[in-house]
């Protein structure tokens, strides 16, 4: 089920320079493979600690921002920083590095892709390669390589060559970068989730403006690529009334994907309200009457389990939090080159500023 309040931009219009904010681009530029956050951490907390009332950091590596501190309800927002990314677990004696995973990769795109990897010198280039198909056997050919049957080239001709450069434990990711490639729609490696982690730090950054009855925090939470971690402790250390994840969803208007099966779900449809067991039904209807009430353009999703986000783990906390959800329509998740548009970044930021705007004091999910 989808329903749009207004008109989306026609294709004439996607031809007009359109320009990516800033503060969303250096995020998605920012190296954070899960577990190693730095750099996008380094981007929140220069963009958004100098505008907001309260900010605070904790032992998982999550940033909480928060505007009118003393406000009721409480209610948080949550994106995560951390994205897929390789973690070096092997040296062998002519310098070739081997790897597992960070999060759910598709192994039949692993190969061939140049890699930065993040080391305490600073960042090393290397490509992923695998035996080339000229020296494969038919038979091989058909094959998916697992992780061990590839590794990262760094140019070198020896183990210590390669261990004066990178440590076991060292992160890397795809060394490709954010770029606009048709009017508002984009592509980047990691908008799973630095598009979601944006929405909500730009939310709050917009609502500090405002006079609020809610106090209002955006997390930008780590781990979630590993199993939601940063939001478990995001959730139980902020405990609000009302909580919303905002994630990227799967866009299901590209061939093979079957509507029967996955839903339909349109790039440049607006932000996808996730509908189910893990969703509080209080906070899905109000958040679908507020984007009624602002005319910005939504889809529905009906999930009938705990969904594969940070709202998984937000409900259960504590003595359990009323959490919604919004994703933002992406193609091609978990690859190099994952596509959004733009657009249904801006209208995800109106619905959350939206939203939070309409809650009064004494409102609570129970139901």
């Amino acid at each position: 089920m989808s329903k749009k309040i207004s008109q989306r931009k026609g294709s004439s219009t996607r031809k007009k320079a359109y320009k990516a904010p800033d503060f969303l681009v250096d995020l998605l530029n920012a190296r954070s493979p899960t577990g190693h956050e730095y750099e996008a951490q380094a981007v929140v907390d220069k963009e958004v600690m100098p505008v907001v009332d309260e900010y605070r950091k904790d032992t998982m590596g999550n940033r909480f921002a928060t505007v009118n501190p003393k406000g009721d309800p409480s209610v948080l927002f949550t994106g995560h920083i951390d994205e897929l990314g390789l973690i070096v677990t092997y040296i062998n004696d002519k310098g070739f590095v081997y790897f597992d995973t960070l999060g759910g990769h598709d192994k039949s795109m692993i190969s061939g892709r140049r890699v930065s990897i993040l080391t305490r010198d600073g960042i090393v280039k290397g490509i992923t390669g695998k035996r080339a198909i000229h020296l494969m056997s038919a038979e091989d050919r058909k094959k998916v390589p697992q992780t061990h049957e590839i590794w990262i080239d760094l140019g070198v001709a020896s183990k210590a060559e390669a261990e004066a450069l990178v440590r076991i434990g060292d992160c890397a990711v795809y060394d490709q970068s954010f770029e606009l490639i048709r009017g508002s729609v984009g592509v980047a490696r990691a908008f799973d989730d630095k598009a979601g982690a944006y929405a909500v730090l730009e939310a709050v950054r917009r609502l500090a403006k405002y006079k609020l009855s809610a106090r209002v925090t955006a997390a930008a939470t780590t781990q979630e690529e590993i199993g939601t971690r940063g939001a478990i402790t995001a959730a139980f250390s902020e405990n609000p009334d009302f909580a919303v994840a905002v994630d990227v969803g799967h866009a299901t208007d590209s061939p093979d994907c079957d509507p029967r099966k996955y839903g339909s779900f349109n790039q440049g449809g607006g932000p996808i309200i996730c509908r189910g067991p893990n969703i509080n039904p209080v906070i899905f209807e109000h958040i679908v009457a507020v984007a009624e009430k602002s005319k910005i353009a939504y889809q529905i999703e009906a999930d009938p389990r705990p969904t594969g986000t940070d709202a998984r783990a937000i409900q259960v906390a504590q003595a359990g939090i009323a959490t919604g959800l919004l994703s933002i329509p992406l193609r091609y998740m978990h690859t190099p080159s994952e596509m959004v548009d733009l657009e249904d970044i801006e209208s995800t930021v109106q619905l959350l500023v939206a939203v939070a705007r309409s809650l009064k004091k004494g409102d609570r999910g129970v139901w």
